[in-house]
């Protein structure tokens, strides 16, 4: 069996045919496990074809407090992958309507948010701000960075600022989580959008499910900290499955227009 005609699926290890695994954008159609996507993958099924033009690339790598092992860590990543930092952003058009687009990416380090990420971010907002257009954010991050201190936690208030700014100025923000989202990037610009949409089944929360327990002495729902769960408690506007996703922000796009 060639592993470049089929794949095994995580969740519950049925081989599936690649080509059908793909059509299907990569969720499994036996289990319905949706495979987290790099940002190529994700742009491929959001975008118009060609569309895509990138912003603020190649930013020079960052080490405010000097942490140990730090640059080893991103030159071995950058090495390994097609990344030089946990988002990339850009512009490009969606069911022909243009917009602003933030994609995060765990291949770098879980997809965590440092200076780099919070100044990347800021820019998004403020190049929607000035020529007028949306912003789309594909949300997938472990939180803040904790090799850079007290720095990664500013870029939460940098950030939320950015989409303040960016509101009062009448601008649409649509915020995509997906599996996962957790941290300092949930508590800021991942829950501010005007109209926040998910994925099924992503794990969606700020501190752990075990460290909430440990703190309040109680068992949580088996549900806890899923799209699911916070959509029926109205934190989320709309869970959407992936073939549907670029289809529904087009009409979202086409409404606000």
């Amino acid at each position: 069996m060639s592993l470049n005609l089929f794949v095994k699926c995580k969740e519950c290890g049925a081989i599936i045919e690649r080509k059908k695994f793909i059509e299907n954008k990569y969720v499994c159609n036996i289990c319905g496990d949706y495979e987290v996507l790099d940002f190529k993958k994700r742009l491929s099924m959001i975008l118009d074809k060609n569309t895509f033009e990138e912003t603020n690339a190649h930013a020079n790598f960052y080490n405010p407090i000097d942490f140990p092992g730090y640059l080893e860590k991103h030159e071995s990543i950058v090495n390994k992958t097609d990344l030089d930092e946990a988002i990339i952003t850009g512009r490009g058009f969606i069911c022909g309507y243009k917009v602003m687009i933030g994609i995060m990416d765990i291949r770098y380090m879980m997809g965590s948010m440092g200076v780099i990420v919070g100044e990347k971010v800021t820019r998004l907002f403020e190049d929607a701000q000035d020529n007028k257009i949306p912003v789309v954010m594909f949300i997938a991050s472990g939180g803040a960075r904790m090799q850079e201190g007290i720095f990664s936690l500013m870029q939460m208030a940098k950030t939320a600022a950015a989409v303040s700014k960016f509101s009062k100025e009448g601008g649409l923000y649509i915020s995509v989580l997906t599996n996962p989202t957790t941290g300092g990037v949930s508590a800021s610009f991942a829950f501010l959008g005007d109209i926040i949409l998910a994925e099924p089944r992503a794990l969606i929360g700020f501190a752990g499910k075990r460290v909430i327990e440990q703190t309040i002495k109680e068992k949580l729902p088996t549900n806890f900290q899923t799209s699911e769960f916070l959509f029926e408690h109205g934190f989320i506007d709309l869970i959407v499955e992936r073939n549907n996703l670029k289809e529904t922000i087009g009409e979202i796009l086409k409404i606000h227009n």
